[in-house]
């Protein structure tokens, strides 16, 4: 373990997160780990990591970074104005700044560290759980004055290694293919439509944990539902017609209607969203979500050749 960055500024929500608690899941702890799960995994393999590392995940603004010795970084996910070309990899001296200028497109970036970043572990990972204030940097943000440590390297990370811009997620494009849930026969015949064409707007009161979305009002009416598992990206339909799109740090089980569910290759684009951005549905067959996945997972792969 060795100090590697300290932290300047911090940011408005700069925290440490890794692959996140997967095995934890069936004791109700939620998952957590990166919202833009590809980005993540992009930006560790750019410089050199395992997938799963630890990086720094950037909500709206950056943090100002400076290096306390030289080392190779990479920033992906949201445009939030780095001073440095962001999808490649690039080599630090000490005493280089990284600084973030405001919010282009996106609502989220992620800072590797070749070596990976090192955070406090609870229950197998270092991803921070705000809410029980546990794993990274202490179970908080980052503030001023923090310094980040990384680990040794298994494979030395290779400045200028890159992303090209045309395998990148299209975060531009705001419609978010979901297939149908298991409850979406309980919505009326007008909300079916509304589900499709509506749409919706992400509510300031939304987090990690999942967004709120204001818009068109939908209806599914019917018994009281048992609780039973959830998974990021469902979109559940509470009693006041307004769905909830389940995000990284979602809640385990719940009784909601769940009307659709957005596919894993569409995940990257809704946590690039933030508070204000419209969305819409978009409905896709499960064949044609098992080739978007296939596809993202293809990119990644090329990153390791």
């Amino acid at each position: 373990m060795t100090e590697t960055l300290r932290v300047v500024q911090p940011g408005i929500l700069t925290t440490i997160q890794d692959a996140g608690r997967p095995s934890a899941v069936a004791s109700g702890v939620p998952p957590g780990g990166p919202m833009d799960r590809f980005a993540h995994a992009a930006a560790n393999l750019i410089v050199g990591n395992d997938r799963g590392a630890a990086t720094l995940e950037c909500t709206l603004t950056g943090p100002r970074l400076v290096a306390t010795r030289s080392c190779v970084i990479a920033i992906t996910g949201g445009d939030l104005g780095p001073s440095i070309p962001m999808w490649t990899a690039i080599q630090l001296a000490a005493g280089d700044e990284i600084t973030f200028a405001g919010r282009r497109t996106g609502a989220r970036a992620y800072i590797a560290v070749g070596g990976g970043v090192i955070g406090d572990r609870w229950l197998g990972s270092t991803s921070t759980n705000l809410m029980c204030a546990r794993g990274g940097m202490h179970g908080r943000a980052l503030v001023a004055g923090d310094v980040i440590s990384t680990g040794e390297w298994h494979d030395p990370p290779v400045a200028g290694r890159t992303l090209v811009e045309q395998l990148r997620p299209a975060y531009a494009d705001l419609s978010l293919r979901v297939i149908r849930g298991p409850h979406f026969a309980r919505l009326t015949r007008g909300s079916q439509q509304e589900l499709w064409t509506a749409m919706f707007t992400v509510s300031p009161s939304s987090n990690r944990m999942g967004f709120r979305l204001d818009g068109a009002t939908l209806d599914a009416p019917g018994d009281e539902l048992l609780s039973f598992p959830l998974v990021a990206g469902v979109v559940q339909l509470p009693s006041g017609g307004q769905p909830i799109l389940l995000m990284a740090d979602h809640q385990t089980a719940g009784g909601y209607p769940v009307v659709a569910v957005v596919t894993s290759a569409s995940m990257p684009i809704a946590a690039q969203l933030a508070p204000g951005d419209e969305l819409r549905f978009e409905e896709t067959s499960i064949e044609d979500a098992l080739r978007a996945r296939a596809a993202q997972r293809a990119v990644l792969e090329s990153l390791t050749s």
